[in-house]
């Protein structure tokens, strides 16, 4: 489903990653984890399109992204990739459902499809007597639980998350890593999690372990 050779990224005279091969099965949870350093936040942007690698390749779904330009990298990342960050990224100003369906806008889904979908999303995700609620109004966990409704709104073949529980406490975030086990199980959504919590890393498929610039697991 994913696959990585060779992958190559340097920031001026710093190399971050130092010739990464992965492979992802479609379905799987993977956690990355290591030092602060190793290079996990770096392979996780370059994996989810969002920078592109020096040199090597990244296949998702058979598709080499690196050579799409920017256009159509943008529109196969949009249809394929949902991310999931530490910090929510709401926008203040729009309810839950229409942070929601924001995704489902910018594919030019129609505001009926997009608002069904996004309240089928707020329903599993036990919420759906927020979706009128702006984020101020949500606690944490529920902030964390719309970002992850909005990464699923377009059907992603993969989501990427980096350090998506690291901003809440035991109860939320235990609740979150359950959800994405939940998505696993009923949904078939492959998950790529950076993580430096023991408990979600244990509970993953597989762990990758990453030290300076290259996976050692």
């Amino acid at each position: 489903m994913i696959v990585a050779k060779q992958i190559h990224k340097s920031y001026g005279s710093l190399e971050i990653l130092k010739g990464v091969d992965l492979h992802i099965n479609s379905g799987e949870v993977v956690s990355i984890v290591g030092s602060s350093g190793a290079g996990k936040t770096t392979l996780l942007t370059i994996l989810g399109t969002l920078d592109r690698p020096d040199s090597g390749q990244v296949l998702i779904n058979g598709q080499n992204v690196v050579e799409l330009n920017d256009k159509k990298l943008a529109a196969f990342r949009n249809e394929n990739i949902g991310f999931v960050f530490q910090f929510h990224h709401l926008l203040p100003e729009f309810t839950a459902l229409e942070n929601i369906c924001i995704p489902a806008f910018i594919a030019k889904k129609s505001k009926k499809e997009s608002e069904v979908r996004a309240l089928e999303l707020l329903e599993l995700f036990n919420l759906k007597d927020r979706a009128t609620h702006k984020p101020s109004e949500l606690s944490g966990g529920e902030q964390q639980r719309v970002a992850v409704a909005r990464a699923l709104i377009n059907n992603p073949k993969v989501i990427f998350a980096d350090e998506p529980s690291g901003n809440l406490d035991s109860k939320n975030a235990d609740e979150l890593h359950q959800l994405f086990f939940k998505l696993r199980d009923e949904l078939k959504q492959t998950f790529v999690i950076v993580t430096h919590n023991n408990e979600l890393a244990k509970m993953a498929d597989r762990t990758l372990v990453m030290k300076d610039g290259r996976i050692s697991i």
